[in-house]
């Protein structure tokens, strides 16, 4: 991170952050986009199968790496601070955990699935494609989890073109599989929906293994030492690091989670509406990249300055971050709109489905605008190391406030599937105003004991 003087200087350092992290999360997204939109030309009953399967992995896998984004904020502020020895420790406690999270979450997997699969009513081959999917995704989960300690690490030095080659070199990998093992081409096996699995599984493992040797070779990387000393394991820094950490993840859990437990609710549907859903929520997801990437980058820049206790530095870059996510929101609510018959076909050739993703495409445009707002601000306050209250309010938007009118408005109206997107839409709008409220009164008590110092 480079410290700088002017709004006009910050704008384009921001701008030079965000690039490469908006890159690289279009990249890792663009894996499931592929995942979905592939297995959907494959059959409707493929893509089911791998949208009740996402629905399932999504929110326990962005949960708990949500568990070792702490790693960001912690580094950035370390190197704020100027306290750089102190960094390959706390990256080393965090791999070592990644890898205790990987082992619970493929021990709960092999008990967990089964019963869960069969408590939904499902037809048997959509069924049997999510289990599947499930099964082979699982081969990657280790090196999924320690990635991602590797990538808070990398993006917190400002590194974040690093991270963005890596991924770009991984997705062609991703694609060619998914090439020859959803439709069984050049001899392989037609897999359909569970040779998606199979190809995350080996790209997670290809990105790994990059990460490692950059890390390890490359400048300014290999000066932190890390992967290049044993630390013995500390439960005291997993404490640490959880401490931070289980707050960013259980926030992202009730935000990811709610979107599965709607496509769950949705399995009393036909298998059309399903196909639709999840069509239209995979390109909304696709254009949440742009806000996430700008929470991404503002974690990074407002935890650097806040360690080096300039808070009004840090809260130029909160503006910046949220003019910049609101701006991009009006353009894709035009995108949708406009070419929204267009994108129901890159997912579907039966026009039923196309038709029915069409209207729910309409509702994707509402979340534009609330998704510009609340995402950049949880991470301006993840930079801050405020993480508690996010925690509480993503609950009650999503699991208080959302589901249950979504559930109504799904059961007892007319909207019937489409009710369950208004509930979601409504949470969402709830979240991005109390965090609004949040970070503006915490920047004004960061400002005043700033402003205090100085005149002491």
């Amino acid at each position: 991170m480079l410290e700088t003087h002017t709004l006009s200087q910050k704008g384009k350092y921001f701008l030079v952050l965000l690039f490469p992290i908006l890159v690289t999360q279009v990249t890792l997204f663009a894996m499931s986009f592929f995942d979905t939109m592939m297995s959907g030309h494959a059959s409707a009953e493929d893509l089911a199968g791998v949208a009740i399967g996402s629905s399932i992995w999504i929110p326990i896998s962005t949960g708990l790496t949500g568990i070792l984004l702490s790693v960001t904020p912690v580094v950035a502020q370390l190197v704020g601070a100027k306290k750089e020895k102190e960094v390959a420790p706390v990256v080393t406690q965090a791999i070592y955990l990644a890898f205790v999270i990987s082992l619970a979450v493929l021990l709960l997997g092999f008990v967990l699935v089964n019963p869960i699969l069969a408590a939904m009513n499902l037809e048997p081959t959509v069924r049997d494609i999510a289990k599947g999917f499930l099964t082979t995704l699982s081969l990657g989960i280790i090196p999924m989890f320690v990635y991602t300690v590797l990538r808070c690490f990398i993006d917190a030095l400002g590194q974040t073109r690093v991270t963005m080659v890596i991924t770009l070199c991984s997705l062609p990998i991703n694609v060619l599989l998914n090439y020859l093992l959803i439709f069984g081409n050049l001899g392989f096996p037609r897999l359909g929906g569970i040779g998606a699995g199979i190809a995350s599984a080996v790209t997670y493992w290809c990105i790994l293994l990059i990460s490692v040797v950059i890390i390890r070779t490359k400048q300014p990387f290999s000066r932190f030492k890390v992967l290049q000393k044993f630390y013995p394991v500390s439960i005291s820094a997993w404490k640490d690091i959880a401490k931070l950490g289980i707050p960013i993840g259980f926030s992202i859990f009730f935000e990811t989670s709610i979107f599965a437990a709607v496509t769950l609710l949705m399995s009393t549907f036909d298998t059309a509406t399903i196909a639709a859903h999840q069509a239209a929520l995979n390109f909304a997801s696709m254009l949440y990249m742009a806000p996430l990437s700008i929470s991404m980058a503002m974690t990074i820049a407002v935890g650097f300055e806040a360690g080096a206790k300039r808070y009004r530095d840090a809260r130029q870059y909160a503006f910046i971050g949220i003019g910049t996510a609101l701006s991009l929101a009006l353009f894709f609510a035009g995108l949708i709109f406009i070419f929204h018959s267009e994108i129901a076909a890159i997912y579907s050739k039966e026009i039923y489905v196309q038709q029915l993703t069409q209207q729910f495409l309409m509702f994707a445009i509402l979340f534009q605008v609330s998704d510009a707002i609340a995402a950049p601000v949880q991470g301006a306050l993840r930079g801050y190391k405020d993480v508690n209250v996010t925690l509480v309010m993503t609950m009650v938007a999503y699991w208080v406030i959302g589901l249950p009118l979504g559930f109504i408005l799904a059961n007892y109206t007319p909207f019937e599937a489409k009710g369950y997107w208004i509930g979601l839409i409504s949470g969402l709008a709830f979240a991005a105003v109390f965090l609004s409220f949040r970070l503006f009164k915490l920047q004004q008590r960061f400002i005043a004991e700033q402003a205090n110092n100085e005149v002491a």
